[in-house]
């Protein structure tokens, strides 16, 4: 008996036609966040905040502190904005941060806690706020946290 040869197909065809049958295409782009995470927000934010999960395209993001998510929640729309451009596409439509345990990379430490998050005006330097790359976030966390030194009450 003489055997019939199949058509082979390559690997890749093969999981493309299988991600599109079960719907996943579009789960992997949402997941696409993680990568470029870090990058987009600078590493001082990404030490005190990492996504946790994205559902129906909101990204709930896990931050150290209060502080950290009041500070964040002035930014998300230009966060969102940002991982939108470099996802090329409408990902991420909102971004809600909540309190949570943060862990650090290896060979880096915690991320300050509440008590790590009482700035004084001399901490405010170009060296802290040079860790993010973005030079619109970085301009507009620069402003918000001067005005956190500003408002926060002298003991």
């Amino acid at each position: 008996m003489a055997k019939k040869s199949l058509p082979i197909e390559s690997l890749g065809s093969v999981l493309e036609q299988s991600l599109k049958r079960l719907d996943l295409v579009a789960r992997l782009d949402q997941y696409a966040v993680w990568p470029i995470w870090n990058d987009v927000v600078g590493a001082m934010i990404a030490r005190n905040a990492q996504p946790e999960k994205i559902r129906n395209g909101t990204l709930f993001v896990k931050v150290s502190s209060p502080v950290w998510m009041q500070q964040l929640q002035f930014m998300k729309e230009m966060i969102a904005g940002k991982l939108n451009q470099r996802l090329k596409g409408e990902i991420v439509k909102n971004i809600f941060f909540m309190v949570g345990r943060i862990d650090a990379p290896a060979g880096e430490p915690a991320p300050a806690g509440p008590a790590g998050a009482s700035l004084t005006a001399a901490e405010i330097d170009d060296a802290f706020l040079e860790t993010i790359n973005d030079a619109e976030i970085r301009a507009a966390f620069k402003k918000l946290l001067k005005s956190y030194v500003r408002q926060k009450p002298k003991k």
